[in-house]
């Protein structure tokens, strides 16, 4: 790594949101603990950041989100019981976060995605740091960030996940406006939030994985809203293009919205088509429809 690129070790989970695409399951469930297969979201966002390298998780919750917290604890009376039933607790290891591991700052209100993130700005301090949104689900092997990590090991600065997407898709995306293409690298040269497709810059949007340097939380200091009178990070990103070095990434995963009903269903059924013990009685109940 070059001398000037410092290591990342920290990453943001914005998991304050209402999930509201998700009702009513999300009227008294935190939707990042919704389960696909037989682990919530939270938990494949976290396990990709463990293994990118990740040292320390900053969830930024909100009211009645402490079950997302509560799951990473020890859970005493479950593994007493276990222990004394005989049976293996292997399936709750990767649910402990180890001391120091993971902090909690609390969004106390639902400003956008840019307020969230400034909200962790004191756990953060000076580091460069990730920002995992749990409801993208990535499948990947090597996972998203660790991809992403690699980029970043090479090229430094800002980095943002991105793909392709449709046209009249992009009034949901941040998109970018690119320059220069290397590989899976392309120069960033400006965003623009959720614009119409007919002033969209392009087709490449920006999904939910960042690296990002601290300088950004300066300039989040600073509360200006954006689309949909959020406080909105791709804003706040932009400012940064000039200054430090910025690209877009594109990874070897496929990325599932489990914010929606439709990709969190889609989701499930092709995590367990990569399962040998769930794929037969799945491709038979598919082939049978």
């Amino acid at each position: 790594m070059t001398d000037s690129f410092k290591p990342l070790r920290k990453a943001v989970f914005p998991v304050a949101g209402l999930g509201t695409r998700l009702l009513p399951a999300t009227k008294t469930m935190p939707k990042e603990m919704l389960t696909v297969i037989d682990r919530p979201l939270i938990q494949y966002a976290v396990d990709e950041a463990r293994e990118a390298g990740i040292e320390q998780l900053v969830f930024v919750t909100g009211r009645g989100k402490s079950s997302l917290v509560d799951y990473f604890d020890v859970s005493f009376e479950l593994e007493s019981t276990m222990r004394k039933k005989g049976k293996s607790l292997e399936a709750l290891e990767l649910s402990r976060a180890d001391f120091g591991e993971l902090i909690s700052v609390r969004q106390q209100q639902p400003l956008g995605l840019g307020h969230a993130v400034w909200c962790a700005r004191h756990v953060v301090g000076d580091e460069p740091f990730a920002v995992l949104l749990p409801d993208d689900l990535m499948a990947g092997t090597p996972g998203a960030l660790a991809q992403m990590v690699e980029a970043y090991n090479r090229v430094g600065g800002n980095i943002v996940c991105a793909e392709e997407v449709a046209r009249e898709k992009t009034g949901s995306y941040g998109i970018v406006t690119p320059g220069a293409t290397n590989g899976n690298l392309t120069e960033v040269r400006g965003m623009v939030e959720k614009p119409a497709p007919d002033v969209a810059p392009s087709r490449l949007g920006v999904i939910g994985r960042y690296i990002l340097q601290p300088e950004v939380m300066s300039v989040l200091d600073q509360q200006e809203p954006g689309a949909g009178g959020e406080i909105q990070l791709t804003d706040a990103m932009a400012k940064l293009i000039g200054q430090q070095p910025f690209h877009a990434v594109k990874v070897d995963a496929v990325r599932h919205d489990c914010g929606d009903k439709t990709g969190y269903v889609l989701a499930t059924l092709a995590l367990a088509l990569e399962r040998d013990d769930l794929a037969p009685t799945v491709r038979e109940f598919l082939a049978s429809r």
